[in-house]
């Protein structure tokens, strides 16, 4: 199940969202309207985890331009709602967030899963929430300090070392599922608040390493890690639990987790749950968003991400830059809830045996 799309493609979904701007589905009218509400309004972008890790650095970057391009220039603040690998944000804004554009969600790509996958009922239906995009194509990673008593994956699966993790998260999901799946020994301990109390716990020693954490982030927010290089003498990049793996790694010889799999069941089990990388940093309204309105905020977002200043100020802080548009991220997650049902009871049964 493919759901990466190549550049050139992706490049074509947002000059299309550029140039309609929503106004082939959208009335003049409804849109003048639209453009109208966001005059001296606050539009608040929640994060679903901790200040200081990946997601919230993007939603931070973002909201400095984003209300740029917001027709009446609202104000852009950022909140921070962490707590169940998002899914506590997604609860929120599907059952009690404002439904008029005000609030925007800014989830761990994890969420998109949680009703198929997760362990707990959740209050959330992903497909329902409208989409304005991602800020890129994750590319997940596992990582281990270089004192380990492993450091290459092929000797995770004879040795075992102990990986922090947030519960029913990426960092607990990716490596439960590397142990259920391809047969590795990882040791998870949970109960980690986020990436960033995971990074001071490894650093502390309290842990080996981290799975399911996000290469064009962790690369930026732990950057002493990787000083020298994904494979340097204090953090190594020992597996890419990705379809394609990012370019900087291929070419530093980082492996695929998938390059592992040793039956076609396997392979379809990791191409399903990779393909999320598609929405790795996903941005959302609430249902009941009015359409005009959704189509307004995805334009502005998909004129954010094509914005020189944006673009500037994201390779000061050395962030990637690959953001997919709305109407992809969409589409993406619709083929996610369209997967074959035996499929999907696999892959859940990997992530949630023990």
């Amino acid at each position: 199940m493919a759901l990466l799309t190549t550049p050139t493609t992706r490049a074509g979904l947002f000059a299309a969202a550029l140039a309609l701007g929503g106004s082939a589905a959208t009335p003049l009218s409804a849109q003048d309207n639209a453009a109208g509400f966001f005059t001296d309004k606050q539009i608040t972008i929640t994060v679903g985890s901790s200040p200081g890790g990946g997601y919230d650095t993007y939603a931070r970057l973002i909201a400095r331009h984003f209300g740029d391009h917001v027709p009446g220039h609202p104000s852009i603040v950022v909140a921070n709602m962490p707590g169940a690998g998002g899914n506590v944000l997604a609860n929120q804004l599907y059952t009690l967030s404002p439904k008029d554009g005000t609030v925007i969600g800014a989830v761990q790509s994890g969420v998109m899963f949680e009703p198929l996958f997760g362990p707990n009922p959740v209050k959330h239906q992903p497909d329902k929430f409208s989409y304005l995009g991602s800020a890129n194509d994750d590319v997940y990673i596992c990582v281990v300090r270089a004192d380990a008593p492993a450091t290459s994956f092929a000797d995770m699966f004879n040795k075992q070392i102990i990986l922090a993790a947030s519960n029913n998260s990426s960092t607990s999901d990716y490596a439960r599922l590397l142990n259920n799946v391809l047969g590795t020994k990882f040791r998870i301990v949970v109960g980690y608040a986020g990436s960033s109390e995971i990074g001071l716990a490894i650093d502390k020693g309290e842990a080996n390493g981290a799975c399911g954490l996000a290469w064009p982030s962790i690369s930026v927010t732990k950057h002493d890690w990787f000083a020298d290089g994904p494979l340097n003498n204090k953090m190594r990049v020992f597996v890419q639990t990705h379809a394609k793996g990012h370019p900087d790694l291929n070419k530093a010889g980082v492996p695929l987790a998938g390059s592992f799999a040793k039956t076609e069941e396997q392979t379809k089990i990791l191409d399903l749950f990779f393909s999320q990388s598609t929405f790795g940093r996903p941005y959302l309204l609430p249902p009941g968003v009015p359409t005009e309105r959704v189509a307004l905020l995805r334009k502005a977002f998909a004129e954010t991400m094509v914005d020189p200043a944006y673009k500037a100020d994201a390779a000061r802080m050395h962030l990637d830059i690959d953001a997919v548009s709305g109407e992809e991220v969409q589409e993406a997650v619709h083929k996610v809830y369209a997967a074959p049902p035996d499929l999907i009871a696999k892959t859940r049964k990997a992530l949630l045996g023990d």
